[in-house]
């Protein structure tokens, strides 16, 4: 007589396999990502991993998702970029600070996931939503085409911070930032 295989519920399975891609790219980059690797860091059945995630390009897709939601966080708890009265130049230059103290594994992890989009179609979709997500959560204090350019500076800003290594400087960013914000300029 066979043996009756038991099947485990795990409802939160998934995510933790996410929540491994996530860990597996911030240690050895996406070039390290496998469903193996991903399985191994889970602790779970590699069959688990192209269960949930058939394609390399899902999971990152779900991870990149994720990621994306750091920055989005950081910019939606900031009051002062609902406040119409507010310096949005300074609350702006504020949030990159705060996003860029806070741990430089996970900051790393989500430009790394972001920018593979230049290569993975599929991951473009997800990029463009963080974008879109920024602008629309600036869109309010100005005018969308501003807005998109706002979302351009802060990210050319923070590439040259992770990439040189160079300290964030909230001035020069602020004053930036401020060239950008219609009547901005003129009146601080």
């Amino acid at each position: 007589m066979a043996a009756t295989r038991v099947r485990r519920y795990d409802p939160e399975r998934r995510q933790r396999i996410i929540d491994a891609a996530i860990r597996v790219v911030g240690e050895k980059g996406i070039a390290g990502l496998s469903h193996r690797s991903v399985a191994a860091e889970a602790d779970v059945p590699l069959g688990s991993t192209t269960y949930h995630f058939a394609t390399l390009d899902e999971l990152l897709v779900a991870a990149l998702r994720q990621a994306n939601e750091g920055f989005a966080k950081v910019v939606a708890a900031h009051a002062g970029l609902r406040d119409p009265d507010s310096d949005l130049a300074a609350e702006l230059a504020a949030v990159m600070g705060e996003w860029l103290a806070g741990e430089r594994t996970g900051v790393e992890l989500e430009y790394e996931l972001y920018l593979a989009a230049l290569r993975r179609p599929a991951l473009r979709p997800v990029a463009a939503e963080w974008c879109q997500g920024v602008t629309g959560l600036l869109s309010h204090r100005t005018d969308p085409v501003t807005a998109r350019a706002l979302v351009a500076l802060m990210d050319g800003i923070c590439l040259q911070v992770l990439l040189t290594d160079t300290p964030y400087d909230e001035g020069y960013a602020r004053e930036m930032l401020r060239r950008i914000i219609p009547g901005e300029a003129a009146v601080r």
